[in-house]
């Protein structure tokens, strides 16, 4: 194959990526709004759509919009089932949320931001779509600050040049940070209140591999009245530690336990994020 008709290969590629790309937000889409998300022209971008279509990875429906298909469904579920944390973690993350009621996810450290692999919703947590796939920021979220743990705060820096606000409670110094992830480190658990998404709040946990190196995190996380740490931060700190320790021991982990101990639960904030 020569270089040109492989770049001509690759190109194509990456139109294809791009289409499926403009459905990220789970809107039905017209040809010209894939078109204008994608950034290729209206004939490309039809072509591209009639080829995933018969692939079935996008779908059209009567009205002549456009969804993805049920063909990357087959796909993420094989990937997600390929996933070592994946397999080690949905049992003991789909029991938790179902003893409390609550949201329970499971993520990874990816590309400099928490990509959830699963979520769970228990009897008073409801949600009518997935996390799974989504991403969120490191610095404002519960399971980002155990995903952080093992790091040292040169690798912080430069693996997060940036800590954007999202509300009036996120972290938006490094050094507030350093101190939030040898917290997190030293008692077993991260908190977050509000500092992703007012009303929310959640607590999460690290989880190890064979090695003791931390490659995930789980957070049990709901609505500030749900979680009220101000009563039930130990109780959920218990729990959520208890499953990562479950999970951990799944993925081959049998080192001592890094949280000897916890602190007392903290005062929330006088003013009142998802994981």
């Amino acid at each position: 194959m020569g270089a040109e008709q492989g770049a001509g290969i690759n190109q194509s590629v990456e139109r294809a990526a791009a289409v499926l790309a403009a459905f990220h937000d789970g809107q039905l889409l017209r040809v010209a709004d894939v078109a204008a998300r994608s950034g290729l022209g209206q004939s490309t971008t039809s072509r591209m759509l009639a080829t995933l279509e018969a692939l079935e990875f996008v779908e059209r429906e009567d009205s002549g919009l456009y969804r993805l298909g049920t063909g990357l469904i087959t796909i993420a579920g094989s990937a997600l089932n390929q996933h070592p944390v994946y397999r080690a973690s949905r049992p003991h993350a789909q029991e938790a949320a179902a003893v409390l009621g609550l949201g329970v996810n499971v993520s990874i450290l990816h590309r400099g931001t928490v990509f959830y692999l699963a979520n769970y919703e228990g009897a008073i947590a409801p949600k009518s779509m997935t996390l799974a796939g989504q991403r969120n920021a490191l610095h404002a979220t519960g399971m980002g600050k155990c995903l952080l743990v093992g790091t040292t705060p040169e690798e912080r820096r430069e693996l997060l040049p940036e800590l954007p606000a999202f509300t009036a409670h996120t972290i938006d110094s490094h050094d507030a940070l350093d101190t939030e992830v040898d917290r997190t480190a030293g008692r077993g658990y991260a908190t977050e209140v509000e500092e992703l998404a007012l009303g929310r709040a959640c607590v999460a946990a690290p989880v190890r591999d064979a090695g003791g190196q931390v490659v995930a995190a789980i957070s049990i996380s709901g609505s500030l009245s749900a979680i009220d740490l101000r009563t039930r931060e130990d109780e959920l700190a218990g729990r959520v530690i208890e499953t990562a320790d479950e999970i951990s021991t799944a993925l081959g982990y049998t080192g001592p336990a890094v949280h000897p101990h916890r602190s007392a639960p903290a005062t929330p904030r006088s003013t009142t994020g998802t994981v």
